[in-house]
């Protein structure tokens, strides 16, 4: 299969795709965006305290 056949059927399938309205595609754009911030602050949070935990063994076990 050529490059120009695949562009040609990639095309043809997008035609095909029922893309959703804006209606719907804003609020879960929203949820996305919301989930996103809440699992990077968590992540984040996590991380802190992984590094405190390691400075408070690394000070403990100091020679």
């Amino acid at each position: 299969m050529g490059v120009k056949k695949f562009t040609q059927e990639v095309i043809k399938e997008g035609k095909r795709v029922r893309w959703p309205k804006r209606d719907v595609l804003v609020p879960a754009f929203i949820v996305v965006v919301i989930i996103t911030v809440l699992v990077s602050l968590i992540l984040m949070g996590e991380d802190a305290l992984g590094k405190g935990l390691i400075d408070v063994l690394r000070q403990t076990f100091k020679n």
